[in-house]
């Protein structure tokens, strides 16, 4: 049997990592600012999260929700403390589109209707209605097409109002990126998201916040969403949760009641992912990692700045990006075979930066004078071949 050939590979082996290296087949180290798409939180193979999670697996690794799991109890109670957001609940699950696949499906039960504001640029995953809210056409099959998404321009408060106004009544809910990653690193205004607030308020709808790859403490924050200064109704977390180990969930306000059997998992919030979100938030808190995320951003953001060939540097905390001019087309590829570092890209001309919120300054730093070593010989090969 072979593997279903979906994924366009690099051909490197990686069979070591450490805080914010990987170590391929061959020895060679490379300095990871990517993270396996924003996954990799507090940094690889970390001890602290280590031991946990080899302390849980000599014990039990896994049982179903048909029995009391002691530890999804502590997890909500730490997650609430470490999010700011005690008063909610929390359902586990497995993934960022399963998560947001519960989220639209529980805002449909709340409310009893079927419309979904989604926005240009967006991504929500690949399942069937997280797809469907995905401005993808290219990742939408013929059975995932329906008229219950509509998308609607980013980041435009007025094309939201009018849209409600019209047709507010029919609106289950709104989901929003708070930094876009897929889109290519759009950070959504805090008058947007007021205006989303404002507008599910007077319509009865639920707004949705995708957190999947711009929360948990990337943006220096633990939801980029709050910097606008309002709470959302839905939180829906993965990636940096489990620091590769699968675990998502969705963070729900009080007001939204549960129901025996109207979500549900098999493998959500097994005693191993239980143990993995645990660690991971215990690491950020005595690390100080949300504040570090913020620091860390903000100093390659200001660096960034400084050099004249990248274009409209952006973003939060360590979710970043900046457009890469077509001289330069060939950045990101030297960067990893030159330059031995990964890096994210966002099409047509994206690169995104979503490292460990562990960085340090010198990896940093490392990154910066590589970048400008690829640059300038870049340019330099250019001139010398007219």
């Amino acid at each position: 049997m072979k593997l279903f050939d979906v994924y366009p590979i690099n051909n490197i082996n990686i069979v070591k990592a450490k805080g914010s290296y990987v170590w391929d087949d061959t020895g060679t180290q490379y300095l990871d600012l990517y993270g396996g798409h924003a996954v990799i939180s507090i940094g690889h193979t970390h001890p602290h999260y280590v031991a946990r999670l080899t302390d849980q697996l000599n014990k039990v690794g896994f049982y179903s929700n048909s029995i009391r799991i002691p530890m999804q109890e502590e997890l909500a109670e730490k997650l609430g403390q470490v999010s700011g957001k005690a008063d909610h609940q929390l359902f586990l699950c497995n993934s960022g589109a399963e998560a947001n696949e519960n989220a639209m499906k529980l805002a449909s039960f709340h409310t009893g209707r079927k419309k979904i504001i989604a926005f240009t640029r967006a991504f929500h995953g690949r399942t069937s209605l997280a797809v469907a809210a995905t401005d993808n056409p290219n990742l939408v099959a013929p059975v995932n097409q329906t008229d219950n998404v509509v998308f609607l321009p980013f980041n435009d408060e007025a094309a939201l109002k009018d849209y409600f106004a019209a047709e507010g009544q029919s609106v289950a809910a709104v989901i929003v990126e708070g930094i876009q990653g897929v889109g290519g690193i759009h950070v959504a205004s805090s008058p947007f998201l007021q205006a989303i607030r404002s507008c599910c308020n007077e319509y009865g709808a639920v707004y949705i916040a995708d957190s999947i790859q711009c929360g948990y403490g990337r943006s220096g924050k633990f939801f980029s969403h709050d910097f606008a200064g309002v709470g959302a109704d839905i939180y829906t977390m993965a990636k940096g949760m489990g620091n590769g180990f699968p675990v998502a969930g969705i963070i729900i306000a009080p007001h939204i009641p549960s129901k025996h059997f109207m979500l549900g998992t098999t493998f959500g919030g097994n005693h191993l992912a239980c143990a993995a979100a645990l660690a991971v938030l215990e690491v950020m808190e005595t690390e100080n990692l949300i504040s570090n995320a913020a620091n860390m951003g903000q100093y390659l953001m200001d660096e960034l700045k400084k050099i004249p060939a990248l274009k409209n540097v952006r973003g939060r905390g360590l979710m970043i990006g900046f457009d890469v001019p077509e001289e330069y087309k060939d950045l990101k590829k030297n960067m990893l075979w030159n330059q031995k570092i990964f890096t994210g890209e966002a099409k047509p001309s994206v690169m995104r930066l979503l490292p460990s919120l562990a960085l340090r300054k010198q990896d940093a730093d490392q990154f910066l004078d590589s970048l400008q070593e690829e640059l300038t010989l870049i340019a330099t090969t250019q001139n010398s071949n007219p």
